[in-house]
């Protein structure tokens, strides 16, 4: 609910409009920090999200054989959230471990079962990530490896544009032609990428290809951006503890997956190691690191930063996808790159970015409205109000009306 402040000269009353916010004041404290500290750990996170992601298409292409996955990509998903669920166990331990005297454990039953209230919420991505996990495998089935990696950026302005929604985030006009200038190098790139006479579930390649790529997009944006938001809105509640119910929770629902591929296909199926080689373990562990490095970017640092730093490891993915596969590094591939780098430098320049308003800017306007509305009644009524119409309050006189 809005607040009302009133002036202690003229009385005048005022609308005090709330923070709108959705993220907690533990966040806000953290964001000022800009410490040489938490610049080199924002790098260190796009350093290693660039290698990881640069790695997860070549990883994937490699566990093909003639074409076609020989196991279940419901299984590798699983296996992916089981990893990262013994890791957050594990972190779990150590930090416990390295708790000072008198602290609550955060291996305390009341603990666990506070931290999974404040956090349900990841149930929600957690579902939403299952679906994505499996999307990708589908995808490799249309596209090469570089051209996926490019396809996964759309999701930069899916999401800038549920940021603006759900958590409020301003972006300037330049930023807005960053992202048009992103989609405009994925175009680019994604020109005569199709492949031809491949057809899937019935339907050409050019339909089934853009009906997988439509929910590609826009599965994951969404569960990007909710997952910044229930994580950042818990940002006392450890890490750790979050990504033990994310992980959890998303180990379920690819467990449930795996039940209704058994119902489907029959029992065979429930051998979640068949069809696996060495290509699938690494694919497994890098998933797992992947994203582990996801929830630090979407608590601590952007999701903006996220996908952008991505586009990155498209560079590695492409150069490498063409030294292992023979995959050529094209025309339109390199002029889309070369578009792309230039939507990010436009995008994180200083120039580019909205700058915060006086947190008494609203009030202030408000204050001078009411106030003129009211002057013109006074003036109005009678000649001899021109005194008090032109009144005006001295900052000491303003500072009541500040919120404290």
């Amino acid at each position: 609910m809005n607040g009302v402040a009133e002036c202690s000269v003229c009385h005048s009353k005022l609308v005090v409009s709330p923070d709108k916010r959705p993220v907690s004041k533990a966040y806000d404290r953290h964001r000022s920090d800009v410490s040489v500290k938490t610049r080199a750990f924002n790098v260190f996170l796009v350093v290693g999200d660039c290698v990881l992601v640069g790695l997860q298409p070549i990883l994937v292409y490699m566990s093909k054989v003639d074409g076609k996955f020989e196991f279940s990509p419901i299984s590798v998903n699983f296996l992916t959230e089981l990893t990262k669920v013994v890791f957050a166990l594990v972190m779990l331990c150590l930090e416990a471990r390295n708790q000072k005297a008198g602290e609550k454990s955060l291996l305390s039953f009341s603990t666990l079962i506070q931290a999974a209230r404040n956090n349900v919420l990841l149930a929600v991505p957690a579902l939403l990530y299952a679906i994505n996990n499996y999307l990708k495998f589908i995808m490799q089935l249309y596209f090469n490896p570089a051209t996926v990696k490019m396809l996964s950026n759309l999701k930069v302005l899916v999401i800038a544009i549920l940021l603006k929604i759900i958590m409020k985030r301003r972006f300037s006009i330049i930023q807005w032609e960053a992202l048009a200038l992103l989609l405009i190098g994925i175009s680019v790139n994604q020109l005569r990428s199709l492949p031809e006479g491949t057809t899937a579930l019935g339907l050409t390649v050019t339909t089934g290809a853009y009906l997988y790529t439509l929910i590609f997009v826009t599965v994951p944006s969404l569960a990007s951006v909710y997952n910044e938001y229930a994580l950042k809105s818990q940002f006392e509640t450890s890490i750790y503890h979050q990504n033990l119910f994310l992980y959890g929770y998303g180990a379920i629902f690819n467990f449930l997956g795996l039940l209704g591929t058994v119902i489907y296909k029959g029992p065979d199926n429930f051998d979640i190691l068949r069809g696996h080689s060495r290509a699938t373990m690494f694919l497994i562990f890098n998933n797992a690191a992947q994203g582990i490095l996801s929830s630090f970017f979407f608590k601590y640092a952007d999701t903006i930063l996220k996908k952008y730093s991505s586009t990155v490891a498209t560079i590695f993915t492409g150069i490498a996808s063409a030294i292992l596969f023979g995959h050529p590094l094209t025309m339109n591939f390199i002029l889309g790159i070369s578009i792309v780098f230039i939507s990010m430098h436009q995008f994180f320049s200083p120039l580019a970015k909205v700058r915060d308003e006086p947190q008494n800017s609203s009030v202030e306007m408000d204050y001078q409205k009411n106030y003129r509305s009211k002057d013109g009644s006074i003036i109005n009524m009678a000649a001899g109000a021109n005194d008090d119409a032109s009144h005006r309050v001295g900052p000491d006189e303003r500072e009541p009306l500040l919120p404290r």
